[in-house]
């Protein structure tokens, strides 16, 4: 995607808030190459744990608990990040399960900060330009965590199951409440019904909870044309706010799917962007494209780039 270079006034931040395993940078990842790397970067505020994975297990606490981390410290660099000004933070090795060489950042025009507890504090809110609770089924997100960890940070399946269970509580008390302070919740779920097969990532469907707090693109024209019955758009309340529910099936056929892409990418040539060449790709043994996430990827750029042309009126 084509971003002006032109000198910015201050970063546009994205926050992506979720549980352990729950999509945050498979969504990250398709974002930073939508908008190209040299715009956009990425922060983990995992880095910001106080101990490591050892000292984690004589205390007898998990990373998601707030204790654990140094919240003063991330509120005070995304604070300082927003202002355009560079810093220099830890740095958390999760293969490794330790901390390594602090690491000097310099803000990109967009900056995406994931992690466990980047909504917990008002301050930290302040920063953001966008807000991003990832919230997909229990079940799904317990399977994504083993795959991961058993694959990629050295630990048995036994073993992140029974971590799974220790985290339980804290998720609970810690993570999940954060939603409440998205503007975007993002829930990919399986396909229950008999088309579809097990396991088969490529085909999640995904529900989008669009809170009022962001103008969100008008997408009602294709979503009325679509003849495939695999996206839908409802109206709701949560905690007596109005919301939209737009829900987008993982097995919509490629013709449906581009039109809404296109109907989004024409939002986004209004905020001056050209179309990118890849959209919605995550890979595990292997490279895998899925519509659901291209389109989720797709509006949440979008709401970049407003966040962008609203800041250069302000200025």
């Amino acid at each position: 995607m084509t971003v002006s270079s032109e000198t910015f006034a201050r970063p546009i931040i994205l926050g992506i808030v979720g549980d352990s395993a729950a999509g945050k940078t498979t969504l990250s990842r398709g974002i930073v190459q939508i908008l190209g790397s040299e715009h956009a970067s990425v922060l983990c505020t995992d880095d910001y744990h106080r101990h490591n994975r050892q000292q984690r297990k004589e205390l007898g606490i998990t990373p998601l608990n707030p204790e654990c981390n140094y919240l003063d410290m991330m509120a005070q660099h995304l604070r300082l990040l927003r202002a355009g000004e560079p810093i220099l933070k830890p740095h958390y090795e999760h293969k490794l399960g330790d901390f390594g060489p602090p690491q000097y950042i310099v803000p990109h025009p967009f900056l995406i900060v994931e992690g466990l507890l980047g909504f917990y504090w008002q301050e930290m809110r302040n920063a953001y330009s966008v807000r991003v609770f990832l919230n997909p089924p229990e079940e799904l997100r317990r399977r994504w965590k083993v795959r991961r960890d058993s694959t990629q940070r050295g630990y048995s399946e036994q073993e992140v199951l029974r971590e799974l269970d220790i985290r339980e509580l804290d998720s609970a008390a810690y993570i999940r409440p954060q939603r409440q302070h998205a503007d975007i919740e993002v829930s990919f779920f399986p396909d229950l019904s008999p088309r579809s097969r097990q396991n088969d990532d490529a085909h999640l469907n995904v529900r989008l909870t669009l809170h009022g707090t962001l103008p969100h693109p008008d997408l009602s024209q294709i979503i009325e044309e679509d003849q495939s019955g695999c996206v839908r758009s409802t109206l709701g309340r949560e905690n007596g706010r109005a919301v939209e529910y737009l829900e987008i099936d993982g097995a919509i056929p490629d013709e449906p799917a581009a039109a809404l892409e296109r109907g989004i990418l024409d939002h986004l040539d209004e905020c001056g962007a050209a179309s990118p060449a890849e959209l919605g790709q995550y890979s595990d043994s292997q490279v895998w494209h899925s519509h659901p996430l291209a389109l989720t990827q797709l509006l949440l750029v979008y709401h970049l780039l407003r966040a962008r042309q609203r800041d250069e009126v302000e200025v």
